[in-house]
């Protein structure tokens, strides 16, 4: 099998783990650009920036070594996974339904057209001017960028000032990451009050099984929706997590995900749920080490038998509680330490804690980042035993960010 992944991926050594329980080969193509691949050479290196050339250099790989399953694990590298797959005519994907599950406009076109909820929304290019922007756009309501993962870039308006606040932030992010202006769109979306809730589910020929609910008892409000504890099995009503597993399941055959791993977000909003994203990857972070199925298989473990061929059976959740925090980052600047970590692990059901922020490095808060200072997780015999157990965890560190200087301010 081979996997792709970013160089700086958090899910490849869970992956590796898995596969070697399972006693499957993996090779790992990694994204490489040309300027390195002379000095570092993995296995199969490949390049985001050309996918057509990255999976058709996957698919020959494949092709010469017998491989039987092309996995991708993070958001950029899906629809390489899936025109690789599709020209070594392994299982997989239409790389259409790989590209409505990246892009969020996109997302939400199909998700209408197959009749689905879905909030109101429009898209303006970020070129778009405060004299050109339509003015039928109702308030509150969330502007974000269509590409952009981790809810980077994602700001809640509730009047026409926010509205022009939030859109020149989201340019200026755009433009740091060498967009096109005049081609990039930015989609703005009807705000939708409610929980929040993530859900992992697996496809297998155009059938989806739920995994998990995760539910997200921080409200995300606004204007920045930063994600920080998810606690699992759900504290909503089986009738609602019916309707949960129902959309999910909607939305993958609205953007054509058939094959392979689901990660997706939902509000229930006015005893709906909405899809808010759907992703053809699994859920992001060390978020996965916290779930456990059945005799003790891992999500990843899952993951890999659905990519082979092998059956993935009911693979129901342990009764036991679980829980994760994405340690916040406050403000940004430089992260100059991180205290009170022994504290915070003598909690009692914090299970670990893992600080994955780099010190004296530079970290950025949303709107502008996207990651996290590192992860806390947590067991006991109830969803709200785990969230207290992360909500006293997290009150023992002590986060020192110092501002970052700028050279005029040096000068």
């Amino acid at each position: 099998m081979i996997i792709l992944a970013g160089a700086g991926s958090y899910r490849c050594p869970a992956f590796k783990r898995a596969a070697a329980r399972l006693g499957i080969d993996l090779t790992e193509a990694v994204d490489v650009p040309d300027p390195l691949s002379s000095t570092w050479k993995p296995a199969l290196a490949i390049d985001y920036v050309d996918p057509e050339g990255s999976a058709r250099s996957v698919a020959e790989f494949a092709q010469q070594t017998g491989v039987t399953a092309i996995l991708a694990l993070d958001d950029s590298a899906t629809l390489i996974a899936s025109k690789a797959s599709s020209i070594a005519r392994l299982p997989h994907n239409d790389p259409d339904a790989s590209l409505a599950a990246r892009d969020k406009l996109l997302m939400r076109q199909k998700l209408k057209d197959f009749g689905a909820p879905t909030p109101w929304f429009i898209a303006v290019t970020a070129a778009t001017t405060p004299e050109d922007m339509p003015a039928d756009i109702s308030f509150p309501c969330v502007v974000k960028p269509t590409r952009l993962s981790g809810s980077r870039g994602v700001i809640r308006a509730d009047t026409e000032a926010e509205l022009q606040s939030a859109f020149k932030r989201i340019v200026r992010i755009l433009t740091q990451e060498g967009a096109d202006l005049e081609s990039t769109p930015i989609l703005i979306e009807e705000y939708l009050h409610g929980d929040e809730v993530a859900v992992e589910a697996i496809a297998t020929q155009g059938q989806v099984q739920l995994l998990s609910i995760f539910d997200k008892p921080d409200p995300l409000h606004g204007p920045f929706f930063e994600e920080t504890i998810y606690t699992t099995p759900s504290r909503h009503s089986a009738e609602t997590q019916a309707l949960i597993q129902l959309r999910t399941a909607e939305a993958a055959a609205a953007l054509g995900i058939r094959h392979g791993p689901i990660h997706a977000e939902l509000r229930i909003h006015q005893d709906r749920a909405w899809i808010i994203e759907v992703a053809g990857r699994s859920i992001g972070g060390l978020c996965s080490t916290i779930l456990e199925y059945g005799s003790g298989q891992s999500l990843e473990e899952l993951i890999l038998r659905n990519a082979v061929g092998w059956d993935v059976g009911d693979a129901q959740l342990t009764n036991e509680a679980v829980g994760v925090m994405m340690i916040p980052i406050p403000r940004s600047g430089v992260l100059k330490s991180i205290s009170g970590t022994d504290s915070a692990i003598a909690v009692p059901g914090v299970t670990g804690l893992e600080i994955t922020a780099r010190l004296n490095t530079p970290i950025d808060a949303l709107p502008e980042g996207s990651s996290y200072l590192g992860f806390i997780f947590a067991r006991g015999s109830s969803p709200s035993e785990v969230e207290a157990s992360l909500r006293s965890a997290h009150n023992h560190l002590t986060i020192r960010i110092d501002p970052l200087l700028s050279m005029a301010r040096i000068a």
